[in-house]
């Protein structure tokens, strides 16, 4: 609970009152789109803009006439951006609202954006007559592949190959022109910041092959070109929201070092370009993906962007409490993160002696915190214990420590499920705040240590204990080997004494 409670947060407060409205200054004179949409009628369309790739803004409705007609209308200009026409059970439309925000539009169900014809804004002509050719050109590649399916000599699969070059050179030929010549238009801007980056011709590798870590590499480094972080139009759009997550998800190597390094990386490119909501949402964005992040150990970042960005004010945060009670978990997890080394818990046995944590000597230490009366706890416990019995006496200690309820209630817990293989320990002076000493929000919260008490796994599930220290023996395995310096052949050694 307390986590989605802070996953709230994050969404609720950390994002700035500002961004729901642009900063540009500009001439209010309101707005008015009209439209025909043949094969729409007697309904209500909705009027809104992005907010990143999966969320939408609201900003007004239009009731759709029996002849398909519909007026959007306000007397307060609207935040500039891509928006978006929904058409219940239709589809939508996607429109740029810049500095012309009074035109009008026809189109038709059967294909939006080919019957699209658009009046009194040059930036949504340009954003559909690019859709359009493109979409032509597309059709014609079709008709093309399909008919070189259909013939079986040389001659035409070739006149036909030829032809397709020839199309695509016309395609990319119109792109570029299209580009240059519109450049200032917000239009060229988001079809530039879509382009993947074009590699040259790759080096050759020692293998003779093209060099791929060269070509990953120059992708890289040249994924942000032509995207224009001074821009704030991005945040409304779902560019900004998909590139950042491409980068830092796909592009960037799922460990804190490479997170953090690449994270600074895109959020000093966003505060270079001076925009200060394309820079909230940058660092917003980041930092609510790496709270709960899907692969173990990454929340480092979220640590890291909090200390570096909110706790320092780069972040504007509105609510002083919800700074204050999100730094708090900060700190309870930063101790706690993979990569640092457990704090010895003050414990006992069954018989109040006292366990000595440093003096447990396995390459793999298991801690698992519970309740006793925990549902969860107790359907995880028979798996438990089939662990524990497994591994006993193998290098590896389960210590199962109970965070709450009576001496008596634990006793009974270890009783019923047979965990007397495990080092079982349980705090009699009540003294432990389990929760921030080690970030144990929900039971059970399993930890896996090695044989220096360093967190290698945090928050395992209790059925991906085994596999996960499996495939850790084998990475440990596999670095043993390849730190190995090559020995030469006996014969060859013979021939060098010689």
């Amino acid at each position: 609970m307390k986590k989605l409670l802070l996953a709230a947060l994050l969404g609720l407060f950390l994002l700035p009152t500002a961004w729901a409205q642009s900063t540009t200054p500009v001439v209010d004179n309101g707005f008015k789109i009209t439209g025909r949409i043949k094969g729409l009628k007697d309904t209500t369309c909705v009027l809104a803009h992005y907010f990143g790739s999966t969320q939408y803004v609201p900003k007004d409705t239009a009731r759709v006439d029996g002849a398909g007609n519909l007026v959007f209308e306000g007397k307060k200009r609207l935040p500039e951006g891509l928006f978006i026409i929904v058409m219940p059970k239709k589809g939508y439309l996607q429109f740029l609202i810049t500095d012309d925000q009074q035109f009008s539009f026809e189109t038709d169900t059967a294909n939006v954006v080919k019957n699209m014809k658009v009046s009194e804004s040059r930036e949504n002509e340009l954003f559909y007559a690019y859709q359009q050719q493109l979409g032509q050109f597309s059709d014609d590649a079709q008709v093309l592949n399909s008919q070189k399916k259909t013939r079986n000599n040389a001659s035409s699969v070739a006149m036909l190959s030829n032809q397709m070059n020839d199309l695509q050179k016309k395609a990319t030929d119109y792109r570029n022109k299209f580009l240059v010549d519109n450049s200032t238009t917000f239009a060229a801007k988001l079809f530039k910041a879509t382009a993947e980056p074009e590699v040259p011709v790759a080096p050759k590798a020692a293998n003779g092959r093209p060099d791929s870590i060269w070509v990953f590499n120059y992708f890289k480094q040249h994924f942000w070109d032509n995207f224009d972080f001074s821009d704030e139009r991005f945040v409304r759009t779902p560019i900004l929201q998909q590139k950042v997550e491409r980068y830092i998800k796909e592009l960037t190597v799922q460990v804190p070092d490479s997170l953090i390094k690449d994270a600074d990386y895109v959020v000093g490119k966003a505060i270079a370009g001076k925009n200060k909501e394309i820079k909230y949402y940058t660092i917003y964005y980041i930092t609510s993906q790496y709270e709960q992040p899907k692969v173990m150990g990454t929340d480092g970042l979220f640590v890291h962007m909090f200390e570096k960005y909110y706790a320092t004010g780069v972040m504007t945060v509105s609510d002083s409490s919800t700074l204050k009670s999100i730094g708090e978990r900060v700190a309870t997890m930063k101790p706690n993160l993979v990569g640092k080394v457990m704090a010895a818990p003050v414990i006992s046995d069954t018989l109040r002696r006292p366990i000595s944590f440093q003096n447990i000597k396995a390459d793999y230490t298991v801690m698992f915190f519970y309740s006793p009366t925990c549902g969860h706890c107790r359907d995880s416990a028979p798996k438990l214990k089939k662990f524990v019995d497994d591994y006993k006496g193998k290098g590896v200690e389960v210590v199962a420590i109970a965070i709450d309820q009576s001496p008596e209630e634990w006793k009974k817990f270890i009783r019923q499920f047979k965990l007397g293989n495990a080092i079982n320990g349980y705090d009699y002076s009540s003294l432990t705040d389990y929760r921030h000493r080690y970030d144990v929000w929900t039971t059970p919260t399993v930890y896996m240590l090695d044989k220096n008490k360093k967190i290698i796994a945090r928050k395992l599930p209790v059925e991906q204990i085994e596999d996960f220290m499996l495939f850790n023996k084998r990475q440990q395995a596999a670095a043993q080997i390849a730190k190995k310096p090559i020995s030469a052949p006996a014969n060859a050694k013979a021939s060098l004494k010689k």
